[in-house]
This record gives structure tokens, sequence and C-alpha cells, in this order.
């Protein structure tokens, strides 16, 4: 690592503050790689004070490390090159790693804080993969041979009561699924660039294949606790010019929604990724929907970290 930027771990399975870098579509190739390589150690890293980004920026940097999607597969109308995570028409707050109801996941995220309440409003990110390596062997057993079916049936930035709540949120919930998306992904995905294993879980999990509702919600719910268990997750307390970046195929997040009727607002853009494999080699399966506009297929390939 160049000797002007330094990573600060925050945590002993994910997490990581990275400081010396000046984010935007000017950075050499060097540092890209280092901020590549930083982001499939740590999961999930930070960047203070880049105050200086907009969206256009945000999107110039985005391109160096991957291939942006269009904002969201069905959400148009909140963005053309990024998709305002904004509090007008609804929250977060639930454990998920975004758009996983679409065969070609996202690799990444990039997320800028924008406008952000006085209190609250911190986000939180837990380690799939720390999650999975903590599994005993009958629960990996187990999971090794599993797969969930994934929809838009619920929206991630808005939980069933929200969304009803006020006709924003209700719009915004109606175009989030005006079009539906079911995709069959393994429970476990081995990792395209680290090789490592990694659970493939979040809220957009409708049901285990081969279980019944009551047995998927049981077994569900017994995943989610060990990914979210407090060892494996990361806490961050936005301040205005700090920019998020994480690994969507290993993570988790949850925007703890504890600011009250403030308005708080982020700007996100996605990477491209692949279509999940299993660790017996199968692809992800589609069931409903063509995710081909939304996103370009990334063609990962293994890196050392």
């Amino acid at each position: 690592m160049p000797t002007h930027i330094t990573a600060t771990k925050l945590g002993a399975h994910i997490g990581a503050r990275i400081d010396g870098v000046r984010l935007g579509g000017d950075l050499d190739a060097d540092t890209v790689d280092v901020v590549r390589r930083a982001l499939l150690q740590h999961k999930v890293i930070f960047f203070r004070g880049q105050d200086h980004l907009d969206d256009e920026s945000q999107y110039a940097f985005a391109e160096l490390l991957g291939a942006p999607t269009t904002p969201h597969p069905t959400v148009t109308s909140h963005g053309t090159k990024t998709l305002a995570i904004d509090s007008t028409y609804g929250k977060a707050n639930s454990w998920h790693s975004d758009v996983t109801f679409v065969d070609r996941i996202p690799k990444a995220s990039i997320l800028r804080a924008v406008t952000l309440p006085e209190y609250g409003g911190n986000t939180t990110w837990a380690s799939q993969v720390a999650a999975y390596d903590s599994l005993p062997q009958p629960l990996r057993a187990l999971v090794d041979n599993l797969w969930a079916v994934h929809t838009n049936t619920y929206d991630y930035s808005a939980t069933a009561a929200d969304a009803v709540r006020d006709e924003n949120s209700a719009a915004y919930r109606r175009e989030f699924q005006s079009t539906r998306y079911e995709t069959e992904h393994p429970v476990v995905r081995v990792h395209p660039e680290t090789g490592e294993r990694t659970l493939l879980l979040g809220h957009f999990v409708k049901s285990f294949v081969g279980l019944s509702t009551k047995e998927s919600h049981a077994l569900f719910t017994l995943l989610q606790d060990r990914v979210t268990k407090l060892e494996n997750t990361v806490r961050w307390q936005w301040q205005l010019g700090d920019v998020a970046i994480w690994d969507n195929r290993a993570t988790q997040h949850y925007a703890v929604a504890d600011w009250g009727d403030q308005h708080r607002r982020l700007e996100r853009i996605t990477l491209a990724g692949d279509v999940p494999v299993s660790v017996h080699g199968e692809p992800s399966r589609v069931i409903a929907g063509d995710a081909s506009h939304y996103s370009p297929l990334d063609k990962p390939t293994l890196v050392a970290v």
C-alpha cells in the first residue's frame, strides 16, 4: 500500500476506514487497485472528507471499479445515474443485500451522504463470509445444498408498515414492484474474486426450495441470526462527505431508523456483478423477470488479497 494511504481496521471480521485517498474519476491505477483490494479484504470500506463529490464525480469514480448498473431494475424515477436513498419514500431498516431478486446480483455499492439528520441514521453492515465460517459442520452440510427464492415482493427501503404510511411510500412501493422478479440462488455462493464461501440471504428471501413456509421461516431466522451476530458487524456513524463502499456479494446492511421525522438522503451507485455459483458449480436460476436492461454481466477473476 502506498505510504500516503492507510487502512484502519474497525472490526475483526469486517470494516476499515481508508485515509489518504481523494475519490474521483482521476484516480491513478495503483490507487484504484488499493481500493479494490481493501474492499475484498474488509468487505466494507469508509472514506471521510469526500465533500467534493457530486453525482457526476461519484459516477466517474464508480466506473474505475467496474461497470455501473442503471440505478435500479424497476425504480426509474429517482435518478438517472444514482439512486436516491431518501427517507421521504421509506426507510431501509431491514437486513438485506442489494437487488438479490435478480440473477446478476451487484458486486458492490457506493453510497454517498448528502443530507443527514442531526442524530441517528447510522448504517450497520454484517459479513456473510464470517457467518458461514462460524457455522458448525452440520449446518454447513445443510446450507451447502440449500437454495432460496428471492423476490422483490417487498421493498428493501420500506417495511410493510412504512410502505402504506403515506402516498410517497405507497407510490415508491408500487414502482418497486411494477415488474416481478424471482430468482433461485444458492444459499452458499463461492465468491468469484476471493474464492471464499459466503451466505446469500437477506430479506428478499421468500422461501427455501423444497421447504414449507413454516420450515423456511424457522430456518431463515436461524441463519439470519448467525449473519447479524454483533461480532460479525460494523456500525458507521455518518458525517457529510462520507462515502461507504461494500462488497454486496459478501455482506448485508441495515440503516438504523432512529432519526424520527428528520430528512435523510444518500446517493447510491451499484456495480455490475455476476451470476452466483453454488459450491457445486451450479449457477442461479431465473424464475421471473429479465434483468439484462438493468446490468451487464461482470466477468470477475480470482484476486490474491
